[in-house]
């Protein structure tokens, strides 16, 4: 399947029904700490964009993660998307481009915005995030900040539906045991938040292709 065509299905699928709750609760840690359960959304709750960059790289469908520095506010040294904190009468599409220009220097030009996930309120920072989905036609030439990046992880899609892949641990966090669902990926274990986004994403391009075989030059190389 050619990138275009591929991009276009995705868009598609963007706009219907999305699988939700359901979905991201795949890769949610349990049992959860406390009362509060994910559909509670405190209206005191911070409001985030955050942006997943898919894009293709060696022949397959890759998606751009960061592993955060270790002295960041919130989940230190954690595997994240590009994405930050809405300001006041902001489409929350615009934090999502312009953390990702300011975290790892990517031109929100060079990519096409394909729709949105679904949110997910994150309780241990009050944060409930917004996932905007976009396309590049090429790979990004990436420059992390090295304040906020430590590394920057370019993650094929078909490793993450690998079942191979997905693992569970049991860590005590904050003080309790916890059963943690994450994808691994060359040791990095992706979890929490960006791992339950995944598994929203995952859900929809199930059955799609993960390569992205591009057009002949003149052909929409571009999408």
């Amino acid at each position: 399947m050619s990138s275009k065509v591929l991009v276009k299905a995705l868009e598609s699928r963007l706009r219907q029904n999305r699988p939700g709750l359901p979905a991201q609760l795949r890769l949610a840690p349990h049992p959860r700490p406390g009362t509060q359960v994910y559909q509670d959304v405190p209206s005191s709750s911070l409001r985030a964009g955050v942006l997943v960059l898919l894009y293709p790289g060696k022949g397959k469908l890759r998606v751009l993660l960061t592993r955060r520095t270790a002295d960041l506010l919130h989940h230190q040294a954690q595997i994240s998307f590009p994405g930050g904190q809405q300001e006041p009468g902001e489409d929350l599409k615009l934090p999502a481009a312009r953390e990702a220009k300011e975290e790892v220097g990517i031109d929100p030009q060079g990519f096409r915005i394909l729709g949105q996930l679904t949110p997910l309120f994150i309780p241990p920072s009050n944060y409930c995030i917004f996932p905007t989905v976009a396309y590049a036609s090429e790979r990004p030439e990436f420059r992390p900040n090295e304040k906020e990046v430590a590394e920057v992880l370019e993650v094929p899609l078909d490793h993450l539906a690998d079942p191979g892949n997905f693992k569970q641990e049991m860590w005590n966090h904050r003080g309790h045991d916890v059963c943690v669902p994450f994808f691994d990926y060359r040791g990095h274990k992706i979890w929490g938040a960006t791992a339950m986004v995944l598994a929203e994403l995952m859900e929809i391009i199930e059955d799609l292709p993960l390569t992205c075989v591009r057009e002949k030059p003149g052909e929409g190389d571009r999408v």
